[in-house]
């Protein structure tokens, strides 16, 4: 979230709605996963609508979130942790029905009352690697750019299971970017990046050590991969996949957290390298306002962002929150598949 606009704004969201993952090791072939899915699963992300942006697939159950990020677990169970309180968390047997789970942490790291008074979290980040999961999220205040990354882990993913590795990455009034909203990206040659950021000079990337999940320390390069430099400064919550031989930036643009007034959307651009540089289709360079859109505000459904990328047996999942235009403006769960035939990613 923008730490000028952003975090402003959502004060007043986070608090109501409480503001995963990568690819699970897959256990069988992938016809043989599709098979396994809930019909409901796939009739529930066909479009309703031949509009410019699909309408979200249906979900129902308790699907007030922020920031969400999801993953399949082994089990199949589904599982999602978002924004607020401890990191607050969902499941769900079938991918549509979502109910309410408890918090990631069964207390609150001490450490993050040095950057939020509430203190709550924002904006996690999970995936699975070396036989554990792995939760990246932000702490921070509203309106500051006193934040940090912190890092937890666990053997189950389970709410209530993780244990606090503590602070991977800060940011200080005296920075110009802020230490939030992080995605871990794990490339073919086994080497760990983690993106992160937002507004001031935007979205950043370090190289993050394997073995501790902290950053690398003989390489403590910073690297730009997204910029507004003329303009809004809004650009932030960054994920990263690789396909087809190319690394997609996805990231949220202009502002969330103000219900049917945010103008939040996703964007993405693509290159050959992890670092960038990333440009849109038009070969515009998104450190120089850049990116391809991906999901607008349209009808009810206003503000699309903060979202994540999952693999799942059907394909590609984008998950994101949206402003709901027939609900007072409340925050609420989309998802939707991913088209790559065209070399880039089209929801539907």
């Amino acid at each position: 979230m923008s730490r000028t606009s952003r975090s402003t704004s959502r004060s007043a969201s986070r608090r109501t709605a409480r503001r995963a993952s990568r690819r699970t090791p897959r256990r069988t072939s992938r016809r043989t996963a599709l098979l396994a899915l809930p019909a409901a699963i796939l009739l529930a992300l066909v479009p309703s609508t031949a509009s410019a942006y699909p309408n979200p697939g249906r979900v129902t159950g308790d699907i007030v979130t922020h920031d969400p990020t999801m993953i399949r677990t082994s089990s199949g169970q589904y599982l999602i942790y978002a924004t607020g309180g401890g990191i607050s968390s969902k499941t769900s047997g079938d991918r549509i029905a979502f109910r309410n789970g408890a918090d990631a942490f069964s207390s609150r790291p001490g450490w993050w009352r040095n950057y939020s008074s509430v203190p709550e979290a924002w904006a996690p980040d999970i995936s699975y690697h070396g036989g554990k999961y792995l939760m990246y999220y932000s702490v921070s205040s509203f309106g500051s750019q006193n934040s940090a990354i912190g890092l937890a882990t666990s053997t189950t993913g389970q709410p209530g299971s993780w244990a606090d590795q503590g602070i991977v990455h800060t940011s200080s009034s005296s920075t110009d970017y802020n230490a939030i909203d992080p995605n871990l990206f794990v490339n073919d040659d086994g080497k760990w990046w983690l993106s992160f950021g937002s507004w001031w000079s935007g979205i950043k990337m370090i190289q993050i050590n394997p073995s501790t999940g902290k950053q690398l320390s003989s390489d403590a390069t910073r690297y730009s991969l997204a910029s507004r430099p003329t303009g809004t400064k809004a650009v932030e919550a960054p994920y990263i996949v690789k396909r087809n031989g190319y690394y997609y930036l996805f990231a949220s643009y202009d502002t969330c957290c103000a219900g049917t007034s945010s103008t939040y959307k996703v964007k993405v651009g693509r290159a050959t390298s992890v670092t960038g540089p990333y440009r849109d289709k038009n070969g515009v360079a998104m450190m120089n306002n850049g990116g391809t859109p991906v999901l607008e505000s349209h009808g009810r459904y206003i503000g699309p962002g903060g979202q994540s990328i999952m693999n799942d047996a059907d394909g590609d999942l984008i998950v994101y929150h949206y402003y709901d235009g027939q609900d007072n403006g409340t925050p609420k769960l989309g998802v939707n598949l991913l088209n790559w035939s065209s070399g880039w990613p089209v929801a539907y």
